[in-house]
């Protein structure tokens, strides 16, 4: 009997414009300028960019194909040494190159799990991992963040979150898009909890030069020889502002038996693909070394941003700004009113305004927003003070 469908189900995705792209499109065709704060994209929002940045992906060698699986190996040492100005001690033969995080999990679904095993994710949470997981025929469950005036791990319901078939624990630090670092106690019992369950512990930690203040009870890295495998995620795209070349990583740590099996089984996986090209992993070094360049305009940006949002909804607003500790989101808790859908679209029906809807990060109940905080300044102010006019209608 033939099959109803020639497509793998995998992809069975409903691939309708939701009512707010539809709303999003209706407004870009009548020419309106819409005030974007859902936009994350570095390259879009007018920051500065020095001088020959990408002169090194012209550099000698880069026209020279000799395929190395996990990555060239003055690409990896440059990697091992932004971990270590991360305070982390790190040999770059614990290092695997892949194109980009979204590669980087997928490597690693591959890695850990088999068709119908599940990983947890934190909720609120970013909706990427739901269709990453889908490609490799592996399913995802939630585990809560709790926020008591800030946001941290419900052990407990983690604990509670972990079946016969789940492989891995995600953690993002800080989170996206609640802005949460990952702390020391935090961290412990994670590992606890993944090595008492035979669990791999995944840090994606791309955001994590982006802290608004100092915290010492936070987690510089999860990339340590703990009692559980763990593999860190970090990438250009993010903390170089440079998803355009296309460069990620994964770091892995944990008991040295593992870890060798782990390292050993990547490599097939990496040897599959061959995905990640010469001349990025030739200009890595050059890259990095300029990291505190690139990313001083991103900071100055971010900081700023999140100042004109914390005076739009001060005393009295009917907002409240759960402070994010870093990366580039805030989170805005807005009165339950209207429906977060019907009060985004409301937005930019009436004012020209796109936020998120909380929902689409699964937060647990009603009514959050979500901002981007890399806009332009002078889309950024108006479209705020928007927002806030909006809310006390």
């Amino acid at each position: 009997m033939r099959p109803a469908t020639m497509f793998s189900t995998r992809t069975r995705w409903d691939r309708r414009a939701n009512r707010l792209a539809r709303l999003l499109e209706e407004k870009r065709r009548a020419g309106a300028r819409v005030l974007d704060l859902t936009e994350s994209n570095p390259t879009k929002v007018e920051l500065r960019v020095p001088g020959g940045l990408l002169d090194p992906l012209a550099a000698p060698g880069g026209e020279l194909y000799e395929p190395t699986p996990v990555g060239l190996p003055s690409a990896r040492a440059a990697v091992a040494a932004d971990f270590a100005r991360r305070g982390v001690t790190l040999e770059p033969d614990r290092v695997v190159l892949t194109a980009s995080t979204s590669e980087a999990y997928a490597f690693l679904l591959k890695l850990l799990c088999d068709p119908g095993d599940e990983i947890l994710v934190p909720r609120p949470g970013y909706p990427l991992f739901e269709y990453l997981a889908s490609l490799e025929s592996v399913g995802v469950r939630g585990y809560p963040l709790a926020h008591d005036g800030s946001w941290h791990l419900d052990v407990a319901a983690l604990r509670d979150a972990v079946s016969p078939r789940t492989r891995a624990v995600v953690v993002v630090s800080p989170g996206n898009p609640t802005g949460a670092y990952l702390k020391g106690e935090e961290r412990d019992a994670l590992e606890s909890l993944a090595a008492e369950h035979d669990l791999a512990l995944v840090s994606d930690e791309v955001f994590a030069d982006f802290a608004f203040s100092n915290d010492e009870d936070r987690v510089t890295s999860v990339a340590r020889d703990g009692p559980a495998l763990a593999f860190t995620l970090g990438g250009l795209s993010k903390s170089c502002g440079l998803p355009q070349v296309k460069l990620a990583w994964l770091a892995v740590t944990g008991p040295a038996a593992r870890r060798r099996e782990a390292l050993e089984r990547l490599e097939v996986v990496a040897d599959t693909y061959l995905s990640v090209s010469t001349p990025i992993q030739l200009a890595a070094p050059t890259l990095l070394r300029r990291r505190e360049e690139l990313q001083g305009p991103l900071r100055d940006r971010l900081r700023a941003n999140l100042e004109t949002l914390r005076a739009a909804v001060g005393p009295g607003s009917p907002a409240s700004l759960l402070e994010p500790e870093g990366g580039w989101s805030a989170v805005l808790r807005v009165p339950a009113t209207l429906s977060e859908e019907d009060r985004v679209a409301r937005l930019l029906q009436e004012t020209d305004v796109l936020v998120h809807p909380g929902y689409f990060f699964d937060f647990p109940a009603e009514a959050y927003l979500v901002l981007s905080l890399l806009p332009t300044p002078s889309t950024f102010a108006p479209a705020v003070e928007r927002l806030a006019a909006d809310l006390v209608l």
